[in-house]
């Protein structure tokens, strides 16, 4: 398989650098590693917290940046003013549109409620059938480690299929998520809705 076949990564991560320098190194690891390969960083544009480490990181590395921002947070000042291009939408639901178009994959480093809002609506759309990219997320210090174990819950309370919770793949290092990531191959739309209890 070509290495590069999934080209532009687009990563959720936190506007906030969190509690740990583990979560800003694992950041600057994967931004490097995503230059190295020869890969686009897509993600949303800011230049604080570990969304500003991922894209000083790739960018020192020589990678390709693209960020996308809403304009409203561009008038606030965190725009990354260095980034190779930054494209400024008129709204939350554009950017989330223009960076799913963008992307070939998917990561989520740890974040709040807005990086699990996009990541979880890619999701959505995987198990829809409206996209087969794949996604995945890194397990940084076990910050999703709660979050996994509710997914699991739901599969056991038949409300997230075992297929669809197979899809997301999971690993602490960002070099071997992305080496698993271009291997993954998403199956295709299947039922969804479990009307009898199956």
């Amino acid at each position: 398989m070509d290495p590069h076949r999934r080209g532009a990564v687009c990563v959720f991560c936190g506007s906030s650098p969190g509690a740990r320098p583990s979560y800003g190194a694992a950041a600057d690891a994967l931004g490097r590693a995503l230059a190295r390969q020869g890969r686009t960083l897509v993600y949303g544009g800011g230049n604080v917290g570990l969304m500003g480490a991922i894209a000083d990181a790739a960018l020192a590395a020589g990678g390709r940046v693209i960020g996308v921002i809403p304009r409203h947070l561009v008038d606030r000042e965190v725009a990354h003013a260095a980034l190779s291009e930054l494209r400024v939408v008129e709204s939350m639901h554009e950017r989330k549109q223009m960076m799913a178009d963008l992307a070939d994959t998917f990561v989520l480093l740890p974040g709040g409620l807005g990086s699990l809002e996009e990541f979880f609506e890619i999701w959505t759309w995987g198990q829809l059938g409206l996209h087969r990219k794949p996604y995945g997320l890194l397990n940084v210090e076990r910050y999703f480690d709660p979050l996994l174990d509710f997914l699991d819950h739901a599969v056991a309370e038949r409300f997230v299929r075992p297929l669809h919770r197979s899809l997301l793949l999971v690993d602490d290092e960002p070099e071997r998520l992305l080496a698993r990531l271009d291997a993954h191959e998403p199956a295709p739309a299947v039922k969804w809705i479990d009307r009898q209890g199956t």
